[in-house]
């Protein structure tokens, strides 16, 4: 697990739980213990802590600093290795800010480490948390088996209505005031625009609605870009690609969009991972564990299915978006578009209506991908409904960039503005903040247990046959590029 970046990430209700029992009035240290899960992505280690072990008499002494007895860890290991999960180890410090660690933290987590790993099989994470509720992590990652290295996390979110995030300034510098988004920052103010600019974004699907959003943050002069997109660009989508012309004919939608928002980026420096996959094949799902926020682009129901997988197992809060084009008897009759924000305290998708378990099911059987199959189906069924003009695809992509400001700003006072539903007919946008996940639903309970217990990638036909169709150059519009 070396050469890699380390994060953490909390619940918000955790957080303020955490926080009750170690910022004390009397401003002495506090210590605890908590399980936590790993999320890996393809460059990162999450550790999505979840489960508090609060200390029981005679567990631990107070005195100024905090320590813990034998008897307390034990019980630690014990849960740890019921419910295998890796063990956090808590403390607090009387002052503000990213906390470095003094030497007695450092012989206490020394303490640990060994067996920790030994018994967990994963490595210590230590947390401090300032008292304002900063946080600073690392993780004790063995060498050799016999000793260990301490990795500094970049940063540890914490998610709830909000995302907010404790950055490591020495791996994750706040970025440098450019005169290019000066009126960008004025709006939101510096200190929320540095939170925002090195949180690393992740748009699945550069269509009409995931390209606009792409360059919207370019332009926002964020630093952390990841797109994720098996398709390339063709004729029949130049009319909503904001981001192509026709000289890119064939060239993958990933490839455009990253020169295209590197030129129109107003950040100093602009850093772009790009993936030619589906978010259902194992190198395009791990690159979005990778990922703070995640846009989703995506009109199939397997990958919306994963992104709410993501959005709670691995606390990557998710902003979704649809268009729905109707017609009346071959005439256009209205459309409506919805977007929301998913996550920990907020409805998921499935409960939304974004995606049902049966259409996911059709799409892994391969039937989506089966023209006898699509060309069977009324005419009006929700997967031959494809229709989208680039008025509905802008106004949709800005909408959900708003979602997002909410979400990692709080701007104006407002943190969510829960399911935004624009109708056509009679013009109207509604907003319900009231919506929650169904009785029956299951998705709360997965919430920080990251891949634990499985993983939902696999085959995706659909973007198999986009990358055999790149390769032979046999849609009408690469032949006119190959033939040129």
């Amino acid at each position: 697990m070396h050469n890699q970046e380390y994060s953490a990430a909390m619940t918000h209700d955790l957080h303020k739980e955490l926080m009750a029992h170690l910022v004390r009035e009397d401003r002495e240290e506090d210590l605890i213990f908590t399980l936590w899960a790993p999320s890996q992505g393809d460059k990162r280690l999450t550790a999505l802590v979840h489960t508090p072990v609060f200390p029981e008499e005679g567990d631990r002494q107070r005195h100024c600093n905090a320590s813990f007895n034998s008897q307390y860890l034990e019980r630690v290991l014990k849960l740890a290795m019921e419910k295998k999960c890796g063990i956090s180890f808590m403390h607090s410090h009387p002052g503000p800010g990213w906390q470095g660690m003094s030497h007695d933290d450092v012989v206490a987590e020394n303490r640990l480490m060994g067996s920790v790993a030994a018994v967990t099989g994963l490595p210590l994470l230590g947390m401090t948390t300032g008292s304002d509720g900063t946080w600073s992590a690392r993780f004790w990652v063995d060498i050799d088996g016999k000793s260990y290295e301490r990795q500094w996390c970049s940063s540890v979110r914490v998610i709830g209505k909000t995302l907010s995030a404790s950055f490591n300034d020495q791996q994750l510098k706040q970025p440098e005031f450019n005169e290019m988004f000066k009126r960008t920052v004025t709006v939101w103010g510096k200190k929320n625009h540095s939170h925002i600019a090195r949180l690393k974004i992740g748009i699945v699907g550069l269509g009409s609605v995931g390209g606009a959003v792409a360059m919207s943050l370019a332009r926002m002069g964020l630093t952390r870009l990841v797109f994720i997109d098996f398709d390339e660009i063709q004729l029949h989508n130049l009319d909503r690609l904001d981001y192509a012309t026709k000289k890119d004919l064939g060239l993958l939608k990933i490839d455009v969009a990253k020169q295209r928002a590197l030129e129109v980026s107003t950040a100093s420096t602009l850093d772009i991972d790009t993936f030619p996959y589906s978010v259902a094949e194992e190198l395009g799902y791990k690159a979005a564990l990778d990922c703070d926020v995640i846009f989703s682009g995506v009109d199939r129901p397997r990958p919306r299915s994963i992104l709410n997988h993501f959005a709670y197992a691995h606390l990557i809060p998710v902003i979704d978006g649809g268009i729905d084009v109707r017609f009346k008897n071959g005439d256009f009759s209205g459309v409506d578009w919805q977007l929301q924000t998913v996550g920990p305290e907020r409805p998921c998708l499935e409960c939304l209506g974004a995606f049902t378990s049966d259409d996911v099911s059709t799409e892994i059987e391969g039937s989506l991908d089966n023209p006898s199959y699509i060309s069977g189906l009324p005419d009006n069924h929700r997967f031959r409904r494809n229709e989208n003009v680039y008025p509905f695809s802008q106004n949709l992509a800005s909408l959900e960039v708003m979602q997002f400001i909410a979400l990692t700003t709080a701007c104006g006072g407002r943190d969510d503005f829960g399911v935004q539903r624009f109708r056509y007919n009679p013009g109207i946008m509604e907003s319900n903040t009231e919506r929650c996940c169904r009785p029956s639903c299951m998705t709360a309970a997965l919430t920080a247990t990251g891949d634990s217990h499985f993983h939902l990638f696999g085959k995706d036909i659909g973007a198999e046959e986009a990358r055999l169709r790149q390769k032979s150059c046999s849609t009408p519009s690469l032949k006119e590029i190959c033939h040129a």
